[in-house]
């Protein structure tokens, strides 16, 4: 089964970062938050990739095809022109990179890769992070036996709440916490080639029409994931995911 991920975004909520690079490349200790989306996929065995590329896609595609490059000590001669690898780091992945247009909706990008994918295939999107249990996601998906499987988490609520009474007192400071603001889509799907069908064109919003319409049609099931699951549309966000793998607390890191 390969997983496909959607990197075609603008990212202009954390266009401090994606001004020059697509959000996919944005860093996380150094390495790019996609790296560590495939990094969590392969440590399951899943290890054939689709990309999704659009904004600024070129330099995903460059990022790969140097991986080598990117990871291992070399001495390069300039002399002679040749390029010495040495401890030569790598990964046994196979990647493909399809442009699927800049200005093309998540629905869109999605249908603009049916031909390189199977009967059944993972789909995420290339700017969240979490620890998803993949093998129970998708055995969760085969006992279902619906078109689709979307993994539904609680994100922690932004802000604290404050109690107060009639007569305008602060009675009581709650803490921020999981669970205020209902189940909402995390990405992670399964998806059975069936959802094809309800994919139009480049303008498809995955999140809107095809996603309703498959409720409708009870073809949606849900996978919930109670643990870690962190998106990184801000700086803000960015940061923390930052903070977590410096500090060696990255709930993501499997391997």
């Amino acid at each position: 089964m390969k997983l496909v991920i959607l990197a075609g975004g603008k990212g202009t909520r954390i266009s401090e970062e994606t001004l020059l690079k697509p959000k996919p490349l944005v860093e996380i200790g150094g390495l790019p938050i996609i790296w560590h989306i495939m990094k969590i996929y392969s440590s399951y065995g899943f290890n054939d990739f689709v990309i999704c590329c659009g904004y600024r896609g070129y330099m995903i595609k460059e990022y790969f095809s140097n991986y080598g490059l990117h990871t291992s000590d070399t001495t390069i001669n300039l002399k002679d022109k040749t390029i010495k690898v040495h401890k030569k780091t790598t990964e046994k992945w196979k990647i493909t990179l399809i442009n699927t247009g800049e200005e093309t909706m998540t629905g869109g990008r999605i249908l603009r890769i049916k031909d390189y994918v199977g009967d059944n295939f993972c789909l995420t999107y290339g700017d969240g992070l979490a620890n998803v249990n993949i093998k129970k996601l998708i055995n969760f998906h085969k006992t279902k036996k619906k078109i689709a499987t979307v993994t539904v988490v609680q994100p922690t609520a932004r802000f604290g709440k404050v109690e107060i009474d009639n007569k305008m007192i602060v009675t009581k400071f709650i803490e921020k916490s999981k669970g205020d603001t209902g189940w909402i889509n995390g990405g992670f799907f399964v998806l059975n080639k069936k959802i094809f069908k309800y994919l139009k064109n480049d303008q498809t919003v995955f999140e809107k029409e095809p996603l309703e319409k498959l409720s409708i049609d009870r073809e949606l099931s849900a996978f919930k994931h109670e643990d870690f699951w962190q998106p990184m549309d801000t700086l803000r966000e960015k940061e923390y995911l930052e903070e977590l793998w410096k500090s060696n607390k990255a709930p993501w890191k499997i391997w």
